[in-house]
């Protein structure tokens, strides 16, 4: 099967990488507008024959993140209007992943009500990137897969030839998959000791694990919001005698105070992909972004051939 009978959608929160993965595809993006009027309504539109297609919509739900969420929700419920064979949704940031679990009383399981809601909408493959827990692949009942950013993070950080390299997990949340970018750059790890007491984007990082003098530090981790537990691990990886302090995220879910932040401090420079590519504010040259279109285009044509994704996935 040719990739000419791939249809990839693009929302307006994913506009540009809808584009670099129907360029690496070698197809034209559908045809589609959005439109949103003065009182904040959106209105969607898709602008040519589906009827019979298998549908692939790239659209993240990033800043504004209500906004982009309730698209994908109009979008996948266009689509099966429009009797689309199935509509596969391509989500590179699901946005509410951190509400995955009950913690504490009263509060709602946002990850799940938004599984849910994508669902009711008529979805019939989730197909996403570095979900903030695993278990939200359980909240659905349709296939999601669950694609990972270090491949593409890792060869982007061995192409600057740095030496002596450890990476660092922020928190023992994270240590398991810091594991996995440790092994694949063939490094050692060290791992932070963060505590989170309140929901004000705010942790303190307590300790440190590990031995990182005259090492090149890289801190990964999932997302970062408000740069401040980058920023405070920096200072620790500095303090105890770290020559440079690389960082590698997968989603940049960026405000200006966090992009301040991190420029401002000892990080030397953050790699992150495009997942987000509606931030409210400008990235400054420490930024660096890499695109994970390939990764997108090459599991779209998997799926589409009836193919496995999971060579896709690193070991």
């Amino acid at each position: 099967m040719s990739n000419e009978d791939i249809l990839v959608f693009g929302g307006t929160g994913s506009k540009r990488l809808t584009q670099a993965i129907c360029a690496t595809l070698e197809i034209a993006p559908g045809k589609n507008e959005t439109l949103r009027f003065s009182e904040g309504n959106l209105f969607v539109r898709i602008l040519e024959n589906v009827r019979g297609r298998r549908v692939y919509l790239v659209q993240s739900t990033g800043y504004p993140a209500n906004d982009n969420f309730m698209e994908l929700l109009f979008w996948i419920d266009a689509f099966k209007r429009a009797s689309a064979d199935t509509v596969t949704a391509v989500v590179p940031y699901f946005s509410y992943g951190k509400g995955d679990k009950k913690d504490e009383p009263r509060v709602s399981i946002r990850a799940r009500v938004c599984a849910d809601a994508i669902e009711a909408a008529g979805a019939d493959r989730i197909v996403t990137m570095d979900l903030h827990a695993a278990q939200i692949q359980g909240f659905f009942r349709i296939p999601v897969d669950d694609l990972y950013g270090l491949p593409v993070l890792c060869d982007a950080m061995l192409a600057k030839k740095k030496e002596n390299l450890i990476v660092v997990s922020p928190d023992t949340g994270f240590a398991k998959q810091a594991r996995k970018y440790a092994s694949y750059l063939k490094t050692g790890l060290a791992i932070g000791d963060k505590e989170r007491v309140a929901h004000d984007e705010k942790a303190e990082i307590l300790d440190l694990i590990g031995d990182v003098a005259n090492k090149t530090a890289l801190i990964v981790d999932d997302m970062t919001i408000s740069g401040g537990t980058l920023v405070q691990m920096a200072h620790l990886l500095m303090e105890q005698g770290a020559l440079d302090v690389y960082v590698l995220v997968t989603h940049g879910a960026l405000s200006s105070e966090g992009v301040a932040r991190i420029d401002d401090s000892p990080i030397l420079r953050v790699l992150m992909t495009n997942t987000i590519e509606t931030q409210p504010c400008e990235l400054t040259d420490k930024f660096e972004v890499v695109s994970v279109a390939p990764l997108f285009a090459e599991a779209i044509r998997r799926i589409h051939n009836k193919e496995s994704v999971s060579v896709l996935f690193p070991n």
